[in-house]
C-alpha cells in the first residue's frame, strides 16, 4: 500500500474526515483498502497487531456475517500501556503474538488468528475461516500447535475435524456441514465420468453412494450467461444417470430439512426430519443466525446490550 491514512485526533466537524472511532478521524478521500484499521493502527502502540476477526478481513478469507455495530480487535503483549476505547476488543498476552504485516498493517499471524477467533466464535463461523486459511496455505499442525492451551481450543477443534480446504466459498462449506453432521457422506469436489473416463462435470458435493450432487447456487447462477451454461452442464449429468440440486442461502438457513431429505432419497434411506437438530444447533450458535449474531455483540459490546 502506498497511500499513508490520514489520521485527525481530537473532534472534529470538517466534512473531509470521517470518524473512525471516539477521538479518531481519519481523511474521507484516502481509497487504501482498510483504511480504518490503517487509522487505529496509527494511534495503537507499536507493540499491537490486528487480531481475531480484524485480522482474518486482511488475510482476505472468507467471513461470517459480521454485524453492523462490529469491534476491531487488537492483540498486544501484557507489557505495554493499556488502552481502552470502546470500539476496541483488546486481548493482552504474556508475549507478544506471532505476527506478519500485510499491506502495511500488522496482524496476527493465519494460526494464531484462528485461535483468538475461537475464543467466542461458534464451530460453524471457524469452519468457514478454517476452510479458507487451509485452502490459502496454512497447515492443520500449525493450527494444532496455536490451539495448544487455549480458551476455546475445543471449538477449534472440533471444527478443524469439519474442515476442508477443498471448499470454494463460504456458502459451500456451511452445505457441506450441514451434510456431515447428519451422517450424510459427501466428496467436495467429485469429477463425475461417463462410461468410457470422459469427463462430465466436476460437483461440489458427491453424496457417496449415489448418483447425486448437492451444489450451493450463488447469485452468479442467476446471471443469463452463467444460466445457460449450468443448464447445459445439468443435460450433460442427465445423460449420464446423474442428478444436480441446486440450493440458495436462504435453503441452508431456513430450509435445511429439504436439502437433508433430497439426500437421504438419494441414498434411498428413510428421511426423519428430527435428525437436523445438531444443524439448528450449529447454527444459533454462529453469526449466521440472529440470536448467535446477538450473543457475540453483547459479549464484544456491553455498552449497547
Amino acid at each position: 500500500m502506498d497511500e499513508v491514512v490520514e489520521v485527525r485526533l481530537g473532534r472534529t466537524r470538517s466534512k473531509e474526515w470521517q470518524r473512525v472511532g471516539h477521538g479518531v478521524h481519519r481523511r474521507v478521500a484516502s481509497t487504501a483498502p482498510y483504511a480504518d484499521l490503517h487509522a487505529w493502527q496509527q494511534v495503537l502502540p507499536s507493540s499491537a497487531v490486528l487480531s481475531h476477526l480484524s485480522a482474518a478481513q486482511v488475510h482476505g478469507w472468507w467471513l461470517p456475517p459480521l454485524p453492523d455495530e462490529f469491534p476491531v480487535f487488537v492483540a498486544m503483549p501484557r507489557s505495554a500501556p493499556r488502552v481502552r476505547r470502546p470500539e476496541l476488543v483488546v486481548t493482552r498476552h504474556p508475549a507478544p503474538p506471532t505476527s506478519v504485516t500485510i499491506d502495511a498493517l500488522r496482524v496476527t499471524s493465519p494460526a494464531e488468528t484462528l485461535a483468538s477467533c475461537a475464543r467466542d466464535l461458534g464451530v460453524l463461523d471457524l469452519v468457514v475461516l478454517l476452510d479458507a486459511a487451509l485452502r490459502a496455505g496454512t497447515t492443520r499442525e500449525e493450527i494444532l500447535a496455536a490451539a495448544r492451551r487455549r480458551r476455546g481450543s475445543p471449538r477449534l477443534l472440533r471444527a478443524l475435524d469439519l474442515a476442508d480446504p477443498a471448499s470454494e466459498s463460504a456458502w459451500e462449506s456451511l452445505l457441506r456441514v450441514l451434510h456431515v453432521v447428519r451422517e450424510v457422506p459427501v466428496v467436495s469436489q467429485h469429477e463425475v465420468r461417463d462410461e468410457h473416463g470422459g469427463f462430465v462435470a466436476r460437483g461440489e458435493l458427491w453424496v457417496v453412494g449415489s448418483r447425486s450432487l448437492q451444489e450451493y447456487d450463488g447469485g452468479v447462477h442467476l446471471e443469463a450467461g452463467q444460466y445457460a451454461d449450468d443448464r447445459r452442464r445439468e443435460r450433460r449429468l442427465g445423460d449420464v444417470g446423474w442428478r444436480r440440486n441446486g440450493y440458495t442461502s436462504g435453503d441452508v438457513l431456513h430450509r435445511a430439512v429439504s436439502i437433508l431429505r433430497a439426500a437421504d432419497e438419494a441414498l434411498g434411506r428413510q428421511h426423519d426430519p428430527e435428525r437436523i437438530r445438531a444443524w439448528h444447533d450449529l447454527l444459533k450458535c454462529s453469526l449466521f443466525s440472529a440470536a448467535g449474531t446477538r450473543a457475540l455483540v453483547k459479549t464484544w459490546r456491553p455498552d449497547l446490550s
